[in-house]
């Protein structure tokens, strides 16, 4: 079973923190609750961003509580730091990790004391490396090999849900994020400061790209340090994937797949092996004859197992090309999966869907139709 939460904490309408407390709060849970009984919430739920430490502290204990019968620090540690191997990452600093840790430093350069965050440890208390932190991120990328977490709950996690007026400091909100926008992706962030110290885990789930900055010290304030390296690592990132070349896996038969195809008789399809054996598809008919150039027109079909290929334009496109007075998005083909279907007794794939572009039963026909001038 697979339990989902959307809290939408940066839209609770929470306070920061509790009233008459600091980040150093040694309350408990029922005692943060006969508090906040007596608080003014900033705004109503779910109409305003606002981040609240409050929030999250609140959610992680009560959780930790009803659902796992546990702590929050015990629970994250057993379920996901062991799962992943992070042996640099935890919550309770003792006398031979303090030995291992960067010193916090203020701004006027004197050093900082480490802090027990008390109650409030589920917002800040945590202690990592960029090594632990980049195993993290694989996971949320969708790039670990064990499962953590449900692919439902990734996608969850990683959709903005609100947007936020300008007053806030991030575009978007999403579970638990701030989401940003640069160079026309969105930029996942979570950033967090203590006295001394700064952090800061963000993803650009389009590109499978994660930064972590982890700072003795404050973060510069004339200059947002993600913003900066993301300017240098995104285009050169889109240069990479543009740059390298495709390779395309012909089937070990291509015979089952070559044919004619139709989609309800609007759309028409043929789908033929090159000298390498590498299958094409080519759609034809009314709709498209002298209306879509060629090059934009053949889709090469790579294999990637038994009846499953990954459409793959070999040129740089247009997301957008025109048709007289349409659009089509070429960029949602891209890397689409064709699956075709079990093999008749003539040994033939009856059909295929497309289910990323909602395309379902386009089936085989015995010949190329004849379309009246």
């Amino acid at each position: 079973m697979a339990v989902v939460v959307n809290p939408g904490l940066d839209r609770s309408g929470l306070p920061r923190q509790l009233r008459g407390t600091s980040l150093l709060w040694k309350g408990q849970t029922h005692e943060a609750i006969d508090l906040l009984q007596d608080d003014i919430l900033v705004a109503d739920p779910g109409t305003k961003c606002h981040y609240s430490n409050l929030a999250f502290s609140l959610l992680a204990h009560v959780m930790a509580d009803k659902v796992t019968g546990t702590d929050y620090e015990s629970w994250v540690s057993k379920n996901i730091l062991q799962s992943l191997g992070m042996e640099d990452t935890g919550f309770d600093i003792t006398a031979e990790i303090e030995k291992k840790m960067a010193v916090g430093v203020y701004p006027n350069g004197q050093p900082t004391p480490l802090y027990d965050l008390g109650w409030y440890r589920p917002s800040g208390q945590m202690y990592s490396t960029t090594a632990d932190m980049a195993k993290m991120m694989i996971v949320l990328l969708g790039a670990y090999n064990h499962r953590l977490l449900q692919v439902d709950t990734l996608k969850t996690m990683l959709t903005p849900i609100f947007h936020c007026d300008t007053s806030y400091f991030s575009n978007q909100t999403g579970t638990p994020w701030e989401v940003y926008e640069q160079l026309e992706y969105e930029i996942f962030r979570k950033d967090g400061d203590l006295d001394g110290y700064s952090a800061v885990l963000s993803l650009v789930p389009q590109l499978k790209l994660g930064l972590v900055i982890l700072m003795a010290g404050t973060k510069p304030t004339d200059e947002d340090l993600v913003t900066r390296s993301y300017s240098y690592l995104i285009p050169a990132m889109e240069r990479a994937f543009r740059d390298t070349p495709n390779v395309l896996v012909p089937p070990p038969d291509p015979a089952p797949y070559i044919g004619f195809f139709t989609y309800s008789n609007m759309t028409f399809y043929e789908i033929k092996a090159g000298s390498d054996g590498v299958l094409s598809m080519q759609q034809f008919g009314p709709t498209v004859d002298g209306k879509i150039s060629l090059e934009y027109n053949i889709w090469r079909l790579s294999y990637l197992e038994e009846r499953v290929f990954k459409v793959v334009f070999e040129k740089e496109y247009p997301c957008q090309l025109r048709i007289r007075n349409t659009s089509i998005s070429m960029e949602s083909q891209d890397r689409q999966l064709f699956n075709f279907y079990m093999f008749n007794e003539n040994g033939l794939a009856p059909g295929f869907d497309v289910p990323g572009l909602n395309t379902y039963n386009v089936m085989r026909i015995s010949r190329r139709p004849i379309f009246p001038n």
